[in-house]
């Protein structure tokens, strides 16, 4: 079929994926070991080979196995021989496809950076579980980073703006609400527990650019990026945060396209579940948004997870081709899950879904696909095709090839320190301090001039003559005070004579 990846075969008849339906969504679901990740490793094949570039996660290392042809003599590959036989493919064969390897740790693949600022609060939020009066302080802090123009790359930058809106906490709980040292520490507290997942290697520049995801080789086939998830699945709220964001900049940055006669790049979220699990609703809202509004961008999305019912009924009910593989009805919740898949495939009278969602064989499946009007076909059940590139992990020589070889080289294997944040507030404390330290020092000079002003005004005090006569030594004070002793005492008697001789010429002119 022009215009189709071919999936498999029913009943003899093949069964095909329209490329121009394949933005309307998808999901890969079924039960540990009944080929989920071989369905989705064929797929991305059909992919790659009409010139779509994708992205994978690999949760297990069997992904990187796309890089090389798949070989007759390997293990897995001979009952993939009798697959294709079983199925009718005359034209099977072994094929190698253009890869691209992303890890976030840089360990196994080309580091994959953003900057703080692209993450946002809402995705940092939730990657650090913040209560919702946590989750304000954080966006306080982005605010006023923005309005004082700092830049947040990186975990550094974002732990030193929460110290600066700490110290002006008074002045920013008048502007924006309470800001309070107990939310500022514990957001602190989950930046350290990010540190120790590894975060602070996801967060800095350069920041991945969207051009070099969607690319296609010298031939034209499509190139499928992967990311190494083994160790990143250890820390799986970072694992299901990344790619939230990572659909969330594919939504922002691409153009509008419609309808496309195929997509742009087509994005498989491996282990759904995780991105749902406890998840708040404005990130439910934004994640069913996304979802809903992304096709427009060209972009098609297949989740791939265990149990149909870990994908929210918002979200399930856009993904129109659905690959359902065996589930075992061992339990109350899994039969609740046959009953869930078996609802939401178009009826075929000629399939008992119900009963044979649970007998089907490893490589099975229910396939129901979108038709040429945008109408789901029926559900039909189907021998998958076998992949063409081998199905199995790379050698670590092989994947250092490969690394070493690829477009991007090592674009992005060094980060980059620019001037942000961190070191703008440094600087600005630095400053603070040395003008705090000239100003105390100023004071206390200013105080010293003023004591000895002080000082020297009371020596001049001491040494001016009182009423504008010589201090007198001791012994002239001897002498004044006993002139002045027989002074008085002289004029005493003579104030007594005087006073006789009137008094007695009284008496005689009597």
């Amino acid at each position: 079929m022009d215009g189709g990846i071919y999936l498999g075969t029913a009943n003899g008849e093949p069964q095909y994926l329209r490329l121009d339906k394949a933005n309307r969504h998808g999901l890969i679901a079924g039960a540990t070991g009944t080929g989920k990740t071989i369905s989705l490793q064929g797929i991305a094949e059909g992919f790659s080979s009409h010139g779509v570039p994708c992205f994978v996660s690999d949760v297990k290392g069997d992904l990187a196995g796309l890089a090389m042809p798949g070989s007759a003599t390997h293990k897995l590959h001979k009952p993939f021989t009798e697959r294709a036989a079983e199925i009718g493919d005359d034209d099977y064969g072994y094929e190698a496809f253009p890869v691209q390897f992303w890890d976030l740790f840089g360990k196994q693949g080309h580091p994959v950076r953003t900057t703080v600022s692209e993450m946002g609060p809402l995705l940092l939020s939730r990657l650090m579980e913040l209560t919702d009066t946590q989750e304000g302080v954080l966006t306080i802090a982005f605010h006023v980073a923005d309005e004082d123009g700092l830049l947040l790359l990186d975990l550094d930058d974002l732990q030193s703006i929460l110290h600066h809106i700490g110290e002006r906490r008074k002045e920013l709980t008048l502007e924006y609400g309470n800001v309070s040292t107990a939310s500022i520490g514990a957001i602190q507290r989950k930046l350290l527990q990010l540190r120790s997942q590894g975060a602070d290697q996801f967060f800095g520049e350069p920041a991945l650019k969207l051009d070099d995801f969607i690319r296609t080789d010298e031939e034209g086939k499509g190139v499928i990026n992967i990311l190494a998830a083994d160790q990143l699945m250890q820390s799986p709220r970072l694992y299901a945060t990344f790619l939230l964001w990572l659909l969330s900049e594919l939504f922002e940055t691409l153009p509008e396209v419609g309808d496309p006669d195929k997509p742009k790049l087509v994005f498989f979220f491996d282990e759904a579940h995780l991105l749902f699990d406890d998840a708040p609703k404005a990130l439910m809202d934004k994640v069913e948004q996304v979802v809903r509004l992304i096709r427009s961008k060209g972009v098609s999305v297949i989740f791939i997870t265990q149990n149909p019912i870990d994908i929210p009924d918002d979200v399930a009910g856009q993904l129109g081709n659905r690959v359902q593989h065996a589930l075992r009805a061992f339990t109350p919740r899994d039969e609740k899950a046959v009953k869930a898949a078996a609802d939401t495939f178009r009826e075929n009278p000629e399939v008992d879904v119900q009963e044979v969602i649970t007998e089907l064989r490893v490589g099975e499946a229910l396939v129901s696909t979108l038709g040429p009007k945008g109408a789901p076909s029926p559900v039909e059940r189907v021998l998958m095709k076998p992949p063409r590139a081998r199905a199995g992990p790379l050698t670590e020589q092989e994947r250092k090839v490969m690394m070493a070889s690829d477009p991007v080289g090592a674009k992005y294997d060094e980060p980059l320190d620019r001037v942000s944040a961190e070191e703008v507030l440094a600087e600005r404390a630095t400053e603070a301090a040395e003008q705090a330290a000239a100003a105390e020092k100023a004071e206390a000079e200013a105080k010293e001039r003023e004591a000895e002003l002080k000082r020297r005004e009371r020596e001049a005090r001491s040494r001016r003559p009182r009423s504008g006569r010589s201090r007198q030594t001791t012994t002239e004070k001897m002498v004044v005070s006993a002139g002045r002793s027989m002074a008085s005492s002289l004029g005493r008697k003579i104030g007594d004579a005087i006073i006789r001789g009137i008094l007695g010429g009284m008496k005689r002119g009597r």
